[in-house]
């Protein structure tokens, strides 16, 4: 029964749209019954979109999921934070994650460390004495191996607001950037490609060694995750849904940065999809994606089985969840997505 397993909060993913079509997407968040308004950082800035819906629907939790960190500099994101945080009465949450090299280098023109962990561990810690100086006048004197922050007179000053403690959540891969979250943040961002041997060998022990280092608990980390959903009314439509599931698998596979999850589960067609990514056969890698992986990946059910397979699925390994959905029918049927919803809630 429903009622026997873990209540989820379940959040709204703006991602790929203009910051205009915000409000809307706020309004229909909240008649579907979500709990979160979460953007991204794709083809549009992750910042203003929160703005717009936070006007239209001041009830919802507010977040990115997530802002590329390190193009900015610590202070510029303390201030933009700062001012969602005051904007929407504390219910903002400030989602961060460390991008790859190409992206950092070439992309934005910023400079790469080789060090993401150690180097978002600073950043996270120069951010909170920037605000720490903003709310309590704490002189500001952070410094460490990549940032020096020493200077704010009163004129850059905001000043305190109403809710400071801004959680910070961040996104990543891999054992050290799960024992950051464990040891200094707020919550955790779980890449959709991953499975529950990788949650469990790789992310949750890797936290809570952190966080127990840190005289903290797990418990303190709200984890966060879209899931992959592969569901329908008829068999015809969970196939559907399964083979677009199996492209994004295949593509996510067949990267080098995602291979702490393939091992998690004693998969080894890594290799082979990453050769036949660079050959440009793109259309043949989903064959090499057994079922089992898809399995293990998202989870299959019928739209009225769904909610329940998902926290079978989770237990209390994750808090908040998010679809991620690409062929299915469930987004495209409202009544259908509220009750499941509903029924995450319970």
């Amino acid at each position: 029964m429903l009622s026997t397993l873990a209540a989820m909060k379940v959040d709204y993913y703006f991602a790929s749209r203009p910051p205009e079509g915000a409000a809307d997407a706020a309004h229909e968040a909240v008649a579907l019954g979500y709990d979160g308004f979460f953007t991204a950082e794709t083809q549009y800035d992750p910042f203003f979109p929160i703005t717009h819906a936070a006007v239209a629907e001041p009830g919802l939790q507010f977040g990115t999921a997530i802002a590329v960190a390190f193009p900015r500099s610590p202070t510029s994101m303390a201030m933009t934070a700062w001012d969602l945080a005051r904007q929407t009465g504390g219910r903002f949450l400030l989602g961060l994650g460390t991008q790859v090299r190409g992206h950092i280098v070439r992309r934005f023109s910023s400079t790469w460390v080789g060090k993401p962990a150690p180097q978002l561990r600073e950043y996270i810690e120069a951010m909170r004495a920037v605000w720490d100086c903003w709310q309590n006048g704490t002189p500001l004197a952070y410094e460490g191996e990549y940032y020096k922050l020493s200077l704010m007179t009163p004129f850059f000053n905001p000043g305190p607001i109403r809710h400071p403690d801004i959680p910070v959540y961040i996104a990543g891969v891999g054992p050290y950037l799960s024992a950051l979250a464990g040891e200094l943040c707020d919550g955790f961002h779980v890449h959709p490609f991953h499975t529950v041997p990788y949650l469990d060998q790789v992310v949750i022990p890797n936290m809570d060694k952190a966080a127990k280092r840190a005289g903290r608990s797990v418990a303190d980390v709200e984890m966060v995750t879209t899931v992959f959903i592969m569901t329908g009314n008829t068999e015809e439509e969970i196939e559907q849904a399964k083979s677009a599931v199996r492209q994004q698998v295949s593509f996510y596979a067949s990267t080098p940065s995602y291979r702490s999850v393939l091992e998690a589960s004693n998969w080894d067609f890594g290799p082979e999809l990453s050769a036949m990514s660079k050959r440009g056969e793109w259309d043949k890698m989903v064959d090499v994606v057994p079922d089992e992986a898809l399995q293990q990946v998202g989870v299959i059910a019928p739209i009225d089985g769904l909610a329940e397979a998902i926290k079978t699925r989770y237990g209390d390994r994750v808090q908040r969840v998010g679809f991620y959905s690409v062929g299915s029918v469930l987004m495209d049927d409202p009544d259908a997505l509220k009750q499941v919803i509903s029924q995450l809630h319970s």
